[in-house]
This record gives structure tokens, sequence and C-alpha cells, in this order.
């Protein structure tokens, strides 16, 4: 039996990946045989969905990880259980370089109190940290290389990916101590995202086609011939589980892994937005440039050779065209 916690667990990723684990009904473990699901653990700032809460395998921790895992509150004790802990739990890239204090409070703090309450029971829990190719970036000093893989340098020029690199190398230095079985997975842009947007600089990447699906205005702060990595959610939520489920020697190392990427321009998935939903859709994108956010997102890398991940068995989505087709599906439920 394995009971599985994750951070996050109420947003976008956090509450697809906790559906999908319900439906299952089992994990695999770090290259063990799956192991039937007894207890599924939420924590979020914000409620989780009724049908997730409902369950009776479902327990929800409601508030800031710092504050549910403090070590003098009960709630604390929910780590001591968890064979499989998912740390989703973030905020996200334009608020993060908006607020420096809010990042370091939400991205650091909050990793660092989840780190130490795995490590305090002595259960050694295998972690899945969902961290970004934002700790990739060019400067001066340090240029890009054309194709990022498995062995070019974190780089970052955002205060967002600064602190994923530093929660991997803190997540590598519990693992090398023994304390806690550390798997960090550097996830491309998803899209396409259901709901509201949020406030990720990337955002905008699901809004120009999730919109005009739904024949809203989008606006797009960007030229259209900016490339962008992203995947599926269906493909990033297969290599987080596929992560836990590795074995040690298979993961290979202490090091993150680069989730694989579909490269696409805006054009691109302007031009598959097109095939999917005729030539009006396109017309509902405003295009009002916004340099701090074209800064941000040029300053990420968008071409990727991921072995690491070939490895495990991932692949890239095949094209942007099936993006959006699953989009379309699982809005229609």
């Amino acid at each position: 039996m394995a009971n599985v916690l994750i951070t996050g667990g109420a947003g976008f990723l956090g509450s697809r990946l906790g559906r999908e684990l319900l439906a299952a009904g089992s994990i695999e473990v770090a290259g063990q045989a799956a192991a039937p699901l007894r207890r599924l653990m939420l924590i979020d700032s914000a409620p989780a969905p009724q049908d997730l809460a409902a369950d009776a395998r479902v327990t929800v921790l409601e508030g800031s990880l710092a504050a549910v895992l403090n070590e003098s509150t009960a709630e604390a004790r929910a780590v001591a259980d968890a064979d499989v802990i998912f740390h989703l739990a973030a905020a996200v890239s334009a608020e993060c370089e908006a607020d420096f204090d809010l990042g370091i409070r939400a991205n650091l703090h909050g990793a660092e109190a989840l780190f130490a309450a795995g490590r305090r029971y002595g259960r050694v829990p295998v972690v899945v940290f969902a961290s970004s190719v934002a700790v990739f970036g060019a400067s001066a000093e340090h240029p890009l290389p054309a194709v990022v893989d498995d062995q070019t340098l974190p780089n970052p020029q955002s205060s967002y990916g600064t602190q994923k690199v530093m929660t991997e190398f803190l997540l590598a230095d519990y693992t090398r101590k023994g304390l806690l079985r550390g798997r960090a997975v550097r996830l491309m842009t998803v899209v396409v995202r259901p709901g509201r947007p949020n406030a990720a600089a990337s955002g905008f990447l699901s809004g120009i086609i999730r919109e005009p699906l739904a024949g809203q205005r989008a606006t797009c702060p960007v030229s259209p011939e900016t490339a962008a990595a992203v995947g599926s959610p269906a493909r990033t939520v297969a290599g987080l589980l596929r992560a836990a489920g590795a074995s040690d020697s298979a993961w290979g190392g202490l090091s993150a892994m680069n989730m694989p990427a579909l490269t696409v321009t805006v054009a691109d998935m302007i031009a598959a937005l097109e095939r999917v939903a005729g030539t009006g859709a396109p017309e509902l994108i405003d295009w009002v440039p916004d340099a701090r956010i074209a800064s941000m997102v040029s300053s990420w890398p968008a071409r990727f050779q991921s072995d690491r991940a070939a490895r495990l068995g991932l692949a890239p989505d095949p094209d942007f065209d099936s993006i959006i087709a699953l989009h379309l599906a699982d809005m229609r439920g």
C-alpha cells in the first residue's frame, strides 16, 4: 500500500495528477511493482476541487507549506506516512519577479519546510520536484547553446528560475545524505491550461489558444517568431509519474532531468489553432507587446535534446495540433 502527498494539490497539475492516481488506484514507486493507493494527501493554500475532497481516500490540508508543515503542527505528521511526495506548489514566474519576498517565501522556504518534514520521520520518501526550464538562461559570460541537453549548466535569469535551481540543489543534497530520494524534473511550459489565466510569464501561451477556442479575445505580448518549449498536461503528468516510478539506477543520479519538449513558435501555434477552429479564431488575438514578458520568455531555451528522459520512455508531444485536440477532449469531459 502507498501513501502519496501532493503539494499544490488544488492546482491545475496537482489536481490532474491526483485524479489520475485515484483512477488508477495504484502507483509505481522507485522500481517496485505498482502498490495500491491507500491515501492521497493534498496540501494547497486554495480549497481542493470538490470531486477530490469528496473521495474517502483523500485528506486535504489547507494553508501555506511553511505553516502546514511547521514541526509543531499535527498536520506535519502527514508527511510521516508519505511514500511519495510530488512537490508542485509554487509562486509562478511573473509574480516572483514582481514580488521577491513572495518568491522566496513560497518557493524556497516552502521547499525547506517540506524537505525538513520529509526527513523528520526517517521514512526516506521519494520526492518528485517540479522544477522548470527557467533554470536555464543566456548571459554575456555564459551564452545558451543552440540546443540544451542534459549536461547544460543552469544559468537562471529570473528570481523564479533562481529559486527553482536552488531547490534542485537542496533536494540533491538531501538525497546525497540519504535523507530523501529526490527526483527533480524540469518541466516545459504546459499548454493548454484550462481555467482562468494565472500570473506566469508564459501564461499567454495557453491564453492565445484557450480563449479563442471559447470565442473570447486573448492578448499576445510577444512576436509571432518567438519560440517556446512546450508539453501537454497529459505528457507532463506522465513524466512526473515516471520519475516517481523509476528505480534509483534508472533515474541516474542527483541532477535534475529535462523533460522532452515540443518546440513551436507562436506563429506555429496560431496556424494550428486556425486548422482546428477556422480562420475566425486567430482574429480574436490582440497583439500587445510587453517588453518585460518578452524579455523573460526569450531568456528561456526553446530547443532540447532530452536523452535521459528518452531512456525512461518519455517523448515529446508529436505536434501542436495534437495538444489542441487533447485540450478540447478535456473540455468535453
